[in-house]
């Protein structure tokens, strides 16, 4: 049986064990949480190295987009170093591949369009296919990486404002630690009424993007709203539903009561693939999802 460990930076509150048949053959996807501690997570990768078919980096972005370019964050570098011998992923491929269809996939399943209608990004720089996607079906842009990742109520407009943005502060940025920039350990499990960044998702009738800093910032009420995301929970779609939300989408599909994180799918498909994740292009990650039978989840919150 064919093995694949999600080691993420993350609360071990939210760890998952679930075994798929893919193509006949079982696959055990784990997820394990080192609560913030990034010593731990290095042990971990240490330990699995070798003895794993590939390792999810979670809770942490390797690498972020902007203007054309690919930049990578220092501190997932050298978490990922630890690994010699199994492949380590962080996502990218599922991002890339995958989410950038989920707008379309929206529209097609729900009969709705997205022209015309507010779409929330609250980090396009790592999730930077969907923010162009958003965009070809016509959303008006809200972008919220300066918002949720510094902390400055600053919303950003249009791919090409961010473009300049992420030339001037990514190698900056990039060197910073990821708890700086990111809900990591308990504070995943935290949600914040910082108006500041609330105001911005009550604003907007979709919202999209990485459901920590969602959930982190979540309004008391969210009727009619669309969330395209992914890593969420059952308890998080029972919250979502409660607060009134219509449509909860994800790249990933419900296994075992919840959605994997882009992360341990991507590593699904490397291990499954058995080739290293550089020589995969978005066809094969689509070719080998569509093999294992996996498709994004588009499900009707208040059917």
């Amino acid at each position: 049986m064919k093995r694949i460990v999600s080691v993420s930076l993350g609360s071990s509150r939210r760890n998952h064990k679930y075994v798929i048949d893919a193509a006949g053959e079982k696959v055990e996807l784990e997820r394990i949480g080192t609560d913030g501690d990034v010593k731990q997570a290095i042990r971990l990768i240490r330990e699995l190295d070798g003895k794993v078919d590939a390792i999810g980096l979670g809770g942490i972005s390797m690498y972020l987009y902007a203007g054309g370019r690919r930049y990578i964050l220092d501190e997932a570098r050298r978490i990922a170093s630890h690994a010699k011998k199994t492949p380590v992923v962080d996502g990218a491929g599922i991002k890339q591949a995958i989410e950038g269809k989920l707008a379309g996939i929206f529209e097609a399943k729900t009969g709705e369009k997205l022209a015309g209608r507010t779409a929330l990004i609250v980090s396009a720089v790592e999730r930077y296919a969907m923010a162009e996607s958003l965009l070809a079906a016509g959303c008006r842009l809200l972008i919220g990486d300066l918002i949720f990742a510094l902390g400055l109520p600053v919303p950003l407009h249009s791919l090409r404002t961010l473009d300049r943005v992420g030339k001037a502060l990514l190698p900056l940025i990039c060197r910073l630690p990821i708890k700086m920039l990111y809900p990591t350990g308990s504070k995943q499990e935290e949600q914040k009424s910082a108006k500041k960044a609330t105001r911005f998702l009550e604003e907007a009738e979709i919202l999209t993007g990485d459901f920590h800093y969602i959930r982190r910032h979540l309004p008391e009420k969210l009727d009619g709203k669309a969330i395209i995301s992914n890593t969420v929970t059952r308890t998080d779609r029972e919250l979502l539903a409660e607060r009134g939300a219509s449509w909860l989408v994800t790249a990933s599909p419900e296994l075992g009561g919840r959605s994997f994180a882009t992360n341990i799918l991507d590593a699904l498909v490397v291990a499954v693939s058995g080739r290293r994740p550089e020589e995969l292009t978005a066809a094969d990650y689509e070719d080998h999802l569509k093999k294992l039978s996996l498709y994004p989840r588009v499900e009707n919150l208040q059917a």
